[in-house]
């Protein structure tokens, strides 16, 4: 039987401040995993942190500046080690339509959510394979894109441009570093109700487009757990350049 858990690994989750990456690095700490918590809300972490306990650390990472992302992969390496998986979650949504939006908007989007998972993503292959990934074949990337990869998403153009591209990022990493021990997955989930979006789904808007999907419900945070841990582990040593919708059905 092929193991699932994450006893001994060192894992990175951007976005770790709040909603999916906060819930992913508790559940892979309780699976075993050494966690690292990067993003740029350094407070929020910290308390993430006490809440683990010590097999969590907190790391400053701004994944759009380069210089910082390498930063904090140092930080990471001296306190917990290379990392064995990470999770590029850090992303961001700002609304409008195509017509009205405005271009340092548009260009934030794609910055975060496309080049800051690229950077993210390229910093962690680098370290896995210095450490030997070629040779254990235990290199474990995820990028977490969204439904709106493959749906229109009406007045979040940006957001599904980025997603979408994401989706191809990881299909194309995946081919580069196949030989390299690296397995790179692509994980797009539905509506969840999160810091991000909460509000917006109590609005008359958000209950119109709730009334769309075919359960009328929202997801919970853990409906992506058993999906995001595997993709972390041994289990998933045959599985790399697969994008894994988690949707309740949503896009359906």
């Amino acid at each position: 039987m092929t193991d699932q858990t994450l006893s001994g690994r060192t894992v990175l989750i951007t976005g770790a401040s709040s909603g999916i990456g906060a819930h992913l690095a508790r559940q892979a700490a309780a699976a075993g995993a050494r966690v690292a918590l990067a993003a740029r809300r350094a407070d929020r972490l910290d308390a993430l942190v006490a809440e683990i306990g010590p097999t969590a650390a907190a790391f400053a990472m701004d994944v759009e500046d380069e210089a910082s992302v390498i930063a904090a992969y140092d930080a990471v390496e001296e306190r917990l080690g290379p990392p064995d998986a990470v999770i590029a979650n850090a992303g961001i949504s700002i609304q409008g339509m195509a017509l009205d939006i405005a271009i340092g908007d548009f260009d934030k989007v794609l910055g975060v959510n496309t080049r800051g998972v690229f950077l993210t993503a390229r910093e962690g292959a680098r370290r896995m394979i210095r450490a030997g990934s070629e040779q254990t074949g235990r290199g474990r990337i995820v990028l977490v894109a969204s439904i709106g990869a493959h749906k229109v998403l009406p007045g979040l153009t940006a957001y599904c441009t980025s997603k979408a591209a994401t989706t191809m990022l990881g299909k194309s990493l995946a081919r580069e570093w196949i030989r390299k021990g690296i397995n790179v997955n692509v994980l797009c989930p539905g509506y969840i109700k999160t810091e991000l979006n909460g509000d917006w789904f109590e609005s008359e808007g958000g209950q119109r487009l709730l009334a769309t999907f075919p359960r009328k419900r929202l997801m919970d945070e853990d409906d992506l757990t058993a999906t995001a841990l595997y993709l972390c582990s041994d289990a998933a040593r045959a599985v790399t350049g697969s994008v894994f919708t988690v949707d309740d059905g949503q896009s359906l």
